[in-house]
């Protein structure tokens, strides 16, 4: 399924003070999102941050299964995941921008649940995703890391 074919797709970039080692550092220490992102309770990773690899956590209202699908380092993360009937894909990819990193994540919704409730799940990811890049930033940005 393409993602202009699914009912709920979003995205959202942001200009990061720091090079693309420094950010790709943080995304693929997935055991490590609940240090610098509040959204995320907590990670279970099921072997090395690899393709094919399962891992699960808990945001929002629930526990989301998901599977690393693509890694190309330090340029390309994506994941699927499960959870409350919606199936999820989510991609994120650093640009280097002149010691700067251009970070840019997309996020899309299938499934009945995605289609029954489109807009307040549309509105939801959309308010997730910029804050997962305001908090990526401040992360990589942070002194002393």
């Amino acid at each position: 399924m393409t993602p202009a074919s699914r009912p709920i797709v979003s995205s959202a970039e942001i200009e990061i003070e720091a090079p693309i080692e420094v950010v790709w550092d943080i995304l693929a220490a997935i055991e490590r999102w609940p240090t610098w992102n509040p959204d995320v309770r907590s990670v279970r990773l099921d072997g090395p941050v690899a393709e094919g690899t399962a891992f699960s956590w808990k945001a929002g209202p629930g526990t989301i299964k998901s599977t690393i699908v693509r890694l190309d380092p330090p340029q390309l993360m994506t994941w699927t995941g499960r959870t409350l009937g919606i199936d999820a894909v989510h991609v994120w990819r650093l640009d280097h921008r002149d010691g700067r990193t251009l970070a840019r994540t997309e996020e899309t919704y299938s499934g009945l649940v995605a289609r029954i409730f489109r807009r307040p799940l549309q509105r939801v990811l959309d308010k997730t995703l910029t804050d997962e890049t305001h908090h990526l930033k401040a992360e990589a940005e942070r002194p002393l890391r």
